[in-house]
């Protein structure tokens, strides 16, 4: 029996020739290193893809990154601090401000001082940025789908 990841379409003519389907149960230990390449190729695939429909959607990859974490607030709110931001992305805070500055100046978001304390200040899609997230979002359904598969299949 084969796993089917990496889906032949993530993937070119050679990766498939160099590095083909893992059996689901191949013996020692050495499974585990195969289960975890083909998750890395897996993976790999799965960025290129969004990179891709990010591309189609009028984004580039990193700012249809922020748009994810900004819209997938970990406290629902679909809004995020810039430090908050840089601690998800594992950036320096100067560079998260220079990516919110160039895709607030591109109409993707834009920042709101909180009511409560006026030194916090949150970083919202505007309509435009939702727009455009939604749309690369939907055209990733497969990947993701996909991609919980080969994380499923990592455990053997």
């Amino acid at each position: 029996m084969r796993i089917s990841y990496p889906p032949r379409r993530w993937t070119s003519p050679f990766v498939w020739r160099y590095s083909p389907p893992v059996p689901s149960s191949p013996p020692s230990e050495i499974a585990d290193v195969q289960r975890a390449a083909a998750f890395r190729v897996a993976l790999r695939g799965f960025v290129r893809e969004s990179e891709r429909t990010a591309r189609k959607s009028g984004l580039t990859p990193q700012r249809y990154l922020l748009l994810l974490l900004v819209k997938g607030a970990e406290d629902g709110t679909e809004r995020a601090t810039i430090s908050e931001l840089a601690g998800r992305l594992h950036l320096a805070q100067s560079t998260v401000t220079e990516l919110v500055d160039r895709s607030a100046q591109a109409g993707l978001v834009r920042r709101r001082t909180s009511a409560g304390d006026r030194r916090i200040v949150y970083v919202e899609l505007t309509q435009e940025g939702d727009r455009r997230f939604a749309e690369a979002f939907r055209g990733l359904a497969d990947e993701r789908r996909l991609l919980r598969d080969a994380t499923a299949g990592l455990d053997g």
